[in-house]
C-alpha cells in the first residue's frame, strides 16, 4: 500500500492568526455592545469609521509593498487594531480625528516598520496618543453616560455632531459632554476637595455608581468577562493581566490606606476607564508585549504603575496608552536579560 508523504511539520493544528484575531473580536463584542448602550450612537460610528479606514489603508500599503493583500486583509490584525482604537476615543469624536488615528495606526505604527509581526509599538496605541496630544480638545469629547441627566444625544444629532460639528437645531458639543469620573476625580481632589465630597456632589456625584462611574463598572465587567474567556481558549497568557491587575491593585490601594480622602480606592481603579480593555486586549499584543515569562511579569507591573503615576498625579486622564507606549519601549531589553536559561547552560544569556 502507497501512502502520501508530506512535509514537516506533520503535526496539523486549527491555530492561525486568523482564528486568534477572531476570538478576540469576538470576546469586545460583550463590553463594546455596554459601551453602545451607555454612550450611544458615537461608539457605533467611531467602530464603522476605524474599521472602514483601517482595512483601506492596509489594503493601499500592501499595494505599495508589493505585498499580496488579500491573505492579509482576512487575517484579522487589522481589524482588531481598529476596533480597540475604536473603543478607546470618545463617542462623540469627530470623523477626521477618528480616520487620523486610525491612519497612523496601520500606516506609520504597522507598515513603516514592517507590517505585521514587526511593530515595535502597539499600533491602536500609537494611533491613540497621536490625537490625544495632537488634539486634547476633541479627546475630551465623552457623551453623558445613560442614565445621568438626559443621556445621550439621539441619532440625528449624533451625526450632526460627528460629521458637522453640529447643525443649527442640534445640541452643542459642551451641553452633551462631560469630563470622564476618572478626570472629574483628579480635578476635584486637586482643587483639594476630598472624594467623598466629589461623589457626593450635586454635579459631580450623578457621575459615580457603586463601585466606578456610571456605566463603566458594566463595560469592564464585560470586559473582564471577555478577557477570562480568552484566557480558557489560550490566547493570551495569563500572566500579563493578572500581574497588570494586582500590581495596580496594590499600587491604588497602599496610596487609598494612606490618605483615602485624596486617592481613589482599588476597586475604582480596576473598574474604570479602559483597565479591563488593556488588561486583556491592548497589553496583551503578541508583537509589541515581551516574550519571556519573567519580562512580561515586569512589563505588566511597569504598565500598572505607570498608568496609576498618570491617572493620579499627571496632565491626562487615563494613562494607560502612554505607559503601553513607555514600556514597549523596553522590551528588547526585558528580552535580553530575562531569557529562559538554556538546558544545560550555566548562564542566562549563553
Amino acid at each position: 500500500m502507497l501512502f502520501s508523504k508530506a512535509d514537516a511539520p506533520h503535526f496539523v493544528t486549527s491555530t492561525s492568526i486568523q482564528s486568534l484575531m477572531l476570538k478576540v473580536v469576538y470576546a469586545l463584542i460583550p463590553g463594546s455592545i455596554a459601551m453602545f448602550w451607555f454612550f450611544g450612537w458615537g461608539v457605533l460610528f467611531n467602530l464603522v469609521i476605524a474599521i472602514s479606514v483601517s482595512l483601506l489603508s492596509e489594503a493601499a500599503m500592501l499595494r505599495l509593498r508589493r505585498r499580496p493583500i488579500a491573505p492579509a486583509l482576512s487575517d484579522g490584525s487589522a481589524l482588531v487594531t481598529a476596533c480597540l482604537l475604536a473603543l478607546a476615543l470618545p463617542p462623540l469624536a469627530p470623523w477626521w480625528l477618528t480616520t487620523t488615528a486610525s491612519l497612523f495606526a496601520i500606516v506609520v505604527a504597522k507598515h513603516l516598520y514592517g507590517g505585521l509581526g514587526f511593530n515595535p509599538f502597539n499600533p491602536a496605541m500609537v494611533g491613540y496618543v497621536v490625537v490625544m496630544i495632537s488634539f486634547p480638545r476633541e479627546m475630551t469629547f465623552w457623551t453623558l453616560p445613560m442614565g445621568v441627566a438626559e443621556g445621550w444625544p439621539g441619532f440625528m444629532d449624533t451625526v450632526s455632531l460627528v460629521f458637522g460639528g453640529g447643525a443649527a437645531n442640534a445640541p452643542t458639543i459642551d451641553a452633551v459632554t462631560m469630563a470622564t469620573p476618572i478626570d472629574t476625580l483628579k480635578t476635584q481632589v486637586n482643587l483639594e476637595f476630598d472624594t467623598a465630597y466629589v461623589r457626593a456632589h450635586t454635579v459631580y456625584g450623578e457621575l459615580f455608581g457603586t463601585v466606578s462611574g456610571v456605566g463603566w463598572e458594566w463595560i469592564n465587567g464585560l470586559y473582564l468577562l471577555g478577557g477570562i474567556w480568552l484566557i480558557r481558549q489560550r490566547v493570551i497568557d495569563m500572566r500579563l493581566p493578572l500581574t497588570f491587575l494586582i500590581s495596580l491593585v496594590l499600587i491604588s490601594n497602599f496610596f487609598a490606606v494612606l490618605d483615602y480622602s485624596s486617592y481613589s480606592s482599588a476597586l475604582f481603579h480596576s473598574f474604570s476607564g479602559g483597565t479591563m480593555l488593556a488588561a486583556f486586549f491592548i497589553i496583551t499584543d503578541p508583537v509589541s508585549a515581551s516574550t519571556t515569562p519573567k519580562g512580561r511579569i515586569i512589563y505588566a507591573a511597569g504598565i500598572a504603575l505607570i498608568t496609576y503615576i498618570i491617572r493620579t498625579w499627571g496632565g491626562y486622564p487615563d494613562g494607560i496608552a502612554f505607559a503601553v507606549l513607555l514600556m514597549n519601549m523596553t522590551v528588547p531589553l526585558l528580552d535580553h536579560y530575562t531569557r529562559p536559561r538554556t538546558y544545560g547552560a550555566t548562564d542566562a544569556r549563553e
